[in-house]
């Protein structure tokens, strides 16, 4: 009986953040269409023009109110190794003996995930702090490296969804609720130091999360 319930509370609480990372319905018409379209542009470019993703997230968050508390969290995903290729360890100006670390996250605003991001980073270029934090917390590396003052250089950018994928003079016909996929926008990325050391490289998949709030009237 006890393990029962213990079944019935964890499907419970599954539920529940199931239910919160739901996007509010938006209604598959032009104009919902085009309110789409200008804010996950208004969105890339706010990223584009930023030092850190996570800051971004953040003020994203807050803004459109995804959750009482705006501040990003990261969620650790374990039992994943993705070794650097030649072509990151070029990128990133490292020699190959040197170690380079993997981690993924998703990171959340509240209950909704709004990235899913990997990271291959340098950890010789990082204190032993920032090294300890990452190895044993779920911060995020953003909010990690801060003292690095560290800058972002983006030199890939995928729109994975257009909401008017027929071009502005044909409205798509639609009915019911717009159907927004998982993932909207995948940047890729190296951060440098203030001193123009490279010492990451991000691959970022942003999620219909973004969306989640009602259209804008």
């Amino acid at each position: 009986m006890a393990s029962m319930t213990r079944f019935v509370l964890l499907a419970v609480a599954l539920a529940g953040i199931a239910a919160a990372q739901e996007t509010p319905a938006w209604p598959d018409t032009y104009v919902a269409r085009l309110q789409a379209l200008a804010l996950v542009q208004s969105f890339n470019a706010e990223v584009l023009a930023s030092r850190s993703a996570t800051q971004t997230l953040e003020t994203w968050c807050r803004d459109h109110r995804l959750a009482d508390d705006p501040s990003i969290k990261a969620d650790v995903v374990l039992g994943v190794a993705k070794p650097a290729t030649e072509e990151q360890r070029q990128r990133l100006r490292v020699s190959g003996s040197e170690e380079v670390k993997y981690r993924r996250v998703r990171l959340r605003c509240g209950s909704r995930v709004l990235s899913e991001a990997d990271n291959w980073y340098v950890p010789g270029r990082l204190t032993e702090a920032m090294n300890k934090q990452l190895d044993t917390t779920d911060a995020p590396f953003g909010r990690v490296v801060r003292p690095l003052e560290p800058y972002r250089r983006t030199f890939s950018v995928k729109v994975l969804w257009s909401p008017l994928p027929n071009g502005l003079e044909r409205p798509p016909a639609g009915k019911g609720a717009l159907a927004i996929p998982d993932a909207l926008l995948e940047h890729r990325a190296v951060v440098y130091t203030r001193d123009d050391k490279p010492f990451s490289e991000v691959r970022e998949v942003y999620q219909k999360s973004l969306l989640a709030f009602a259209p804008p009237r």
